[in-house]
């Protein structure tokens, strides 16, 4: 088909950093599983033991560094570079989309890569090969992952930003997510609402799956590759 989408939006989910390997939180055999989230993932377990919740979080990096972009990372990335208003909304906290070059994300859920001081306000990048560079502020207060965890409220930016690009899509791709979660999971009906045309790319049903004009029920890089190759980026 020969494509004139010039707004495009990219939905991503678990699905998306689960085929490059990285641990899901919330799937089958996902993190919660494993741990509990109010000992790991709010801020009473961080004001109660901080160092416990970092060491948490720095195996997350870890782990997340064994793990690569794959083939649909960098198709979006090359879709980005010739489209210059198209944008990443992410739910994953993981960084794949930015190490295979992308500049448009949208981090809904915060970053594993940076961390902020609560004290200063301020945001600190910190890409150190998975170990923190510093677990303290140069105020001396610890810093804590700038991550939205449970019972967090979502930065207003971040929402008011990605609100802004769904509006203005008039192509919508969600891949690799359920959209369960709020405000997450009224993006997609955001999208339909404002006239986009959608997509879902996802191997199993969700219960969104019929607001979208078009299904495919592939995993996120043959999905991906599909779109490419029937013209939809042109």
């Amino acid at each position: 088909m020969k494509s004139d989408f010039i707004n495009i939006v990219f939905f991503t989910g678990a699905g998306m950093s689960a085929e490059s390997g990285v641990p899901t939180y919330r799937g089958k055999g996902g993190i919660w599983h494993e741990y509990k989230w109010e000992e790991y993932a709010c801020q009473n377990a961080f004001d109660n033991n901080p160092q416990i919740v970092l060491d948490f979080h720095e195996l997350r990096r870890i782990e997340a560094l064994k793990c690569n972009p794959h083939s649909g990372h960098f198709r979006m990335s090359e879709i980005e570079s010739k489209k210059d208003k198209t944008y990443i909304i992410t739910q994953n906290i993981d960084g794949m989309h930015q190490r295979a070059a992308s500049k448009n994300v949208i981090e809904l859920h915060g970053s594993l890569w940076r961390m902020k001081c609560q004290s200063e306000k301020i945001i600190i990048d910190d890409k150190n090969f998975g170990k923190y560079s510093s677990r303290y502020c140069k105020c001396g207060n610890i810093l804590r992952p700038d991550i939205v965890w449970f019972k967090d409220m979502l930065d207003e930016y971040t929402i008011k930003k990605a609100t802004e690009v769904i509006i203005n899509a008039d192509l919508f791709i969600s891949i690799g997510t359920s959209a369960l979660v709020w405000p997450a999971a009224g993006y997609a009906n955001l999208a339909k609402d404002n006239g986009a045309y959608m997509i879902e790319i996802n191997p199993h049903n969700t219960e969104l799956s019929t607001i979208y004009d078009k299904i495919i029920r592939k995993k996120a890089s043959e999905g991906l590759e599909y779109l490419v190759n029937e013209g939809y980026f042109n």
